[in-house]
């Protein structure tokens, strides 16, 4: 699978939550469909251009797949549905409201750093998965 046809996940740097996240997909994500940017990067604000986002908040994650944008409660779902088993069951969760898993999202979100912690400096890559990074 070339770069063109990953799927990219952008994510908060700063968030250990976000961070231990993209840790927790590398390694479920056996057939290495996932890049990651971190969403304070020059490649994620060069790539979310694309998608008429000049302005790039740190509050959600945000999955570029097939040319289409998700956020929030979707992104995580279909990132879900990647992985290695069980962790597609999770996709099951998507006939859930928008609205009411999105509200969980932002409960989540809006505390993350207070219940996770948060780094001044984004995650730093271990030299094993570096090409999995933008």
């Amino acid at each position: 699978m070339n770069q063109v046809e990953k799927h990219i996940i952008f994510f908060d740097g700063h968030c250990n939550l976000c961070s231990n996240s993209v840790q927790f997909v590398i390694k479920r994500d056996k057939k290495k469909r996932f890049i990651f940017a971190s969403l304070q990067s020059d490649a994620a604000s060069a790539h979310l251009l694309q998608f008429g986002s000049k302005n790039k908040t740190n509050d959600s994650i945000i999955l570029v797949e097939g040319g289409e944008r998700f956020e929030k409660s979707e992104a995580a779902l279909r990132i879900a549905k990647h992985l290695s088993p069980p962790w597609p069951v999770f996709y099951l969760l998507i006939i859930i409201p928008k609205n009411w898993r999105d509200a969980m999202y932002d409960l989540i979100s809006k505390n993350r750093y207070k219940w996770f912690g948060k780094k001044d400096q984004c995650m730093r890559t271990l030299p094993l998965y570096r090409e999995r990074f933008l």
